[in-house]
């Protein structure tokens, strides 16, 4: 039992590096041939989701009423908030500047915006412009042996009013963060941490593009906060553009 024990302990060990050690090995280079990824994720069979909060504190910055937070939006048969990424790529074009350090407001006592990308170890600065005080709590969600979800917490930090809080952060398993607000239950927000920028953002109509990809076949995933994960195969052929549609 113990040897087993001390197996299962290093495959954790291994795992928790390899992945580390990915993040940390993209290389940007130039890029000689290369396709280009499109698609959209639709809502299928998933449904429409809101949570409404009745606002009970600092009702003078944070509204006197209730607040809906909006955990699956959709715009027809669209997915709203929903991050299309290839996996383990590990060299190519260079990230975008917005995601070598991003910024979260709390004004009004909202996290703005509610969903966006940053390169993973890079910079998170949360602002506070409200005369109150804020608590942020930033985790991402394991899952565990049992197909439940634990939180491990990533920094949980008081923020008083006009204050601001910065730091670089850098998952090892989960591909996002959860930002909620200790002192406002209304207040929720995710951010992406991305291993290499080969990535998009669906528009307001779910659709997708992934730019200047190297010839190849790759795995192709989508990512929803609420929703999970669904993957795809796609092969990227030179000054071709591929197509991948997801369905929850």
């Amino acid at each position: 039992m113990c040897e087993s024990f001390k197996r299962s302990s290093l495959l954790v060990v291994t795992t928790i590096m390899a992945a580390t050690a990915s993040a940390a090995q993209y290389q940007v280079q130039e890029i000689k041939t290369a396709g280009s990824i499109s698609g959209k994720v639709l809502l299928g069979n998933a449904k429409v989701e809101g949570e409404t909060f009745t606002i009970t504190k600092d009702v003078e910055k944070c509204g006197s009423e209730t607040h809906t937070v909006e955990w699956v939006r959709a715009n027809g048969d669209a997915l709203l908030d929903v991050v299309v990424y290839l996996e383990d790529v590990d060299a190519g074009k260079a990230f975008p500047k917005e995601a070598e350090a991003i910024v979260v407001d709390q004004k009004n006592c909202r996290f703005t915006p509610y969903l966006q990308v940053m390169a993973n170890g890079s910079e998170i600065k949360v602002i506070n412009p409200d005369p109150i005080l804020h608590n942020v709590r930033a985790y991402e969600l394991l899952p565990t042996a049992d197909n439940s979800t634990m939180r491990r917490t990533i920094f949980n930090v008081s923020l008083p009013d006009f204050e601001t809080f910065a730091r670089k952060v850098s998952l090892r398993r989960a591909q996002a963060l959860k930002l909620e607000c200790s002192a406002h239950s209304a207040m929720h927000a995710w951010v992406f941490l991305a291993r290499n920028p080969y990535y998009a953002l669906v528009d307001e109509n779910g659709a997708f593009a992934i730019t200047d990809v190297p010839p190849g076949n790759y795995v192709i995933k989508s990512w929803h906060g609420r929703l999970g994960e669904q993957e795809s195969n796609v092969e990227v052929k030179a000054d071709a553009e591929a197509v991948v549609t997801f369905s929850y």
